[in-house]
């Protein structure tokens, strides 16, 4: 996408030619550039050409409104400030602006002042977010940011590729990659970590709680994402024979006891009997808080149990 060298953009949505005249006057004079779109679909097609640093968007549009128009513009463009400008002042349409991916929020009448004190600070910010990315994405770091729901507001790409690898791999467990997020967070917080396996290369992605950056935002980093499972480490760790282990590594890899048996050349109904002398042995009761134990004996313990 292009932009405009050394000038701040401003894409200005509006159907309002009295609106649209007054802000293009106003932004004019203060040196920045103003692209125009009437509706929100005209908007999506400016943005395959152009990314400006700022977008102004009435809520009340035809073709598309403004608030389905900031839907698809958080999918393009995630960190560009969005500034809602609308007659709407009921606090329905406010919240609404901001769950659809508003930054901040108008009333109409506009007055030029208040607007170009809005467009500098939400561009300042949005530039700092930026260059942070930038140094991380430099610095080849596995780090993504969530907000408390689980939802991935933004990844290095280092870290995006593991995470995506994850949520790829068939099976339950990697479906509500959100779910697990937003569940562990506060153990997160407490110290302890989350293990996401990534069951056909024998990986365990070690997640950790790094800082909170907004109110609703949560710094996260991936830790040695590429050291193998030795299943003398469950041997040990549980005093269980290294065919034990091994069922029991496969098992916390989400493999059934057929898949098992397959890989350890032996029978389901031998695997299943592994199973049955083992779960007393480590105080599981089922395949699940068997394969939570393996993973926590894994990490040194250090995973925290999900929330109930």
């Amino acid at each position: 996408m292009l932009k405009f060298k050394d000038k701040t953009t401003v894409l200005v949505v509006d159907d309002d030619p009295n609106s649209l005249g007054m802000i293009n006057m106003a932004l004019d004079e203060a040196g920045i550039a103003v692209l125009i779109a009437l509706n929100g679909q005209q908007a999506l097609h400016v943005l395959e050409q152009i990314t400006p640093d700022v977008i102004l968007l009435d809520a009340v549009m035809p073709v598309m409104d403004g608030f389905e128009c900031a839907v698809e513009i958080r999918k393009k463009l995630p960190l560009t400030p969005v500034i809602y400008m609308t007659g709407l002042s009921e606090v329905e349409h406010i919240v609404k602006a901001f769950d659809t991916g508003g930054n901040d929020y108008i009333v109409k009448p506009i007055h030029p002042e208040e607007l170009l004190v809005r467009i500098r600070q939400h561009t300042s910010s949005a530039r700092m977010l930026m260059d942070a990315q930038k140094m991380l994405d430099t610095m080849r770091q596995h780090v993504f940011c969530i907000d408390n729901h689980g939802r991935i507001l933004w990844a290095t790409p280092e870290a995006q590729d593991l995470l995506s690898q994850y949520q790829q791999q068939p099976g339950p467990a990697s479906v509500e990659l959100a779910d697990q997020l937003s569940s562990w967070l506060p153990n997160g917080q407490a110290g302890h970590d989350l293990a996401l396996p990534l069951r056909q290369d024998k990986i365990v992605l070690t997640v950790q709680y790094y800082k909170q950056n907004e109110e609703d935002e949560y710094l996260l980093k991936i830790q040695s994402p590429n050291v193998e499972i030795d299943p003398s480490v469950l041997e040990e760790g549980l005093s269980i024979t290294n065919r034990e282990a091994e069922v029991l590594l496969w098992l916390a890899h989400g493999k059934t006891n057929r898949e098992i048996a397959d890989i350890l050349d032996m029978s389901p109904r031998t695997v299943n009997k592994h199973l049955e002398h083992m779960f007393p042995k480590i105080g599981a009761s089922n395949r699940t808080s068997a394969a939570s134990v393996a993973i926590q004996t894994i990490l040194g313990g250090r995973i925290g149990r999900p929330l109930s």
